[in-house]
């Protein structure tokens, strides 16, 4: 607003009132009327909206967007905005998120595929905990050209992360090492266990374990990335809202990153299609 832009200007640049309202082509009275208004409780209410949406945008490091930022101001300060008025006032306050870049697929498989039918066939509802388990493998750089892969399992039901490993190579041990745990952590777990065809999820010993564990083994169709959609769309949130946002130097600035956003997601990254509840808090709702 020209009259908002007046006040800014005088108190911080000191610039004289007769001057900006001549520039700006509003009349003196017009503006002082303005300044000695009374402001509504509407409007004291949306200021106060206003500060706290630029003070959550900030905290975010700007990856909130509208949806993510109701959640986050309503579960804070215990209200219930709208989603359309929190997207009203981020566009006039110029608040918008990071977009999302292109995912760019790390599978590599095997001459000798092994592959399991598609049964998950994007089904991505689950009504019980550790009743499907989604996982995949993505790459990230830091140093200079290093590399380092990180391995992750996601339940379908409550969104949590299960289980992760982040390792210099992309090789059996990293995606055997992330379903160990996911077993020791969960002992009576089986689940249908979907992956895409990478060459680790396509030999003979992955098979076994899965087997071992009572698990039915589910791959996504080749070339498919959306049969495998959740677990993509995790990669793309922690790529947005973590690692494009931070140079990492060394293997341990980057494993230390990824620990600490994966503490993050479980426990304080609301989700709307969970009731605006955490991925840890919607799981302990599951299992009392």
């Amino acid at each position: 607003m020209k009259f908002t832009a007046i006040k800014e200007l005088n108190e911080e640049k000191s610039y004289s009132i007769s001057y900006l309202c001549d520039k700006l082509e509003v009349s003196r009275a017009a503006y002082y009327k303005w300044i000695n208004r009374k402001p509504s409780n509407r409007q004291i209410e949306n200021e106060q909206l206003a500060e706290q949406i630029t003070d959550m945008y900030n905290d975010s490091n700007g990856v909130y967007g509208s949806k993510m930022m109701k959640i986050h101001i309503n579960r804070k300060h215990k209200t219930n905005h709208s989603h359309k008025k929190i997207r009203r006032i981020m566009r006039i306050l110029g608040l918008y998120s990071i977009i999302r870049r292109k995912s760019n697929s790390c599978t590599i498989r095997s001459p000798k595929e092994q592959a399991a039918e598609n049964i998950l066939s994007r089904d991505f509802n689950a009504t019980q905990i550790n009743q499907k388990w989604l996982t995949d493998v993505t790459e990230f750089k830091y140093g200079k050209d290093e590399k380092a892969y990180l391995s992750a399992i996601l339940d379908l039901c409550d969104r949590r992360i299960v289980s992760f490993v982040l390792g210099h190579k992309n090789n059996n041990d990293l995606v055997f090492e992330t379903l160990d745990i996911a077993i020791a952590e969960n002992p009576n777990a089986t689940p249908l266990f979907h992956s895409d065809r990478g060459f680790q999820y396509t030999s003979p010993a992955f098979k076994n374990k899965l087997q071992q564990a009572h698990m039915i083994q589910s791959m996504s169709r080749v070339g498919k990335c959306i049969d495998n959609g959740p677990m993509e769309g995790f990669w793309g949130i922690l790529k947005t809202e973590m690692y494009y946002l931070n140079k990492f130097n060394t293997y341990e600035e980057l494993k230390e990153a990824v620990e600490k956003y994966v503490y993050y997601y479980n426990n304080n990254r609301y989700q709307e299609k969970l009731g605006c509840l955490s991925p840890m808090e919607y799981h302990k709702l599951m299992v009392a």
